[in-house]
């Protein structure tokens, strides 16, 4: 991921905008087209990074990992590491995460109710 310089105007403006506008803060913790779609297949439970992929399989294994690091960092994921042979990941939402549940499933039944061809 390209480092955005810390002085730059784009940051600041992120930053000001952010801590006034909700909109604008959930959309830099999970904005993106795939931080969503990653977060709608935890919602079902625990999954194993295998398992992620294989729910979405268009998604590359740099993006995966990417909006993976930056979900844990936004403290939306916990990675846990089985200390197993072999070792193994899963991946949950933390309690944060969770609360993100009933906006996640709102917009599901919005994509549902207008993906559907109108009887116009």
């Amino acid at each position: 991921m390209t480092a955005i310089k810390e002085s730059s105007t784009r940051s600041a403006n992120k930053k000001v905008t952010a801590d006034i506008c909700p909109v604008t803060y959930i959309m830099n913790r999970i904005g993106g087209y795939w931080k969503p779609i990653i977060l709608y297949q935890l919602m079902s439970g625990a999954k194993r990074y295998s398992e992620i992929k294989r729910a979405i399989p268009s998604i590359t294994e740099k993006m995966l990992i990417q909006h993976l690091k930056q979900l844990e960092a936004d403290n939306i994921v916990f990675r846990h590491a089985k200390p197993v042979v072999p070792p193994y990941v899963v991946y949950t939402l933390t309690p944060s995460g969770q609360e993100l549940t009933p906006v996640l499933r709102s917009m599901a039944e919005w994509a549902i109710k207008n993906s559907l061809p109108s009887s116009s």
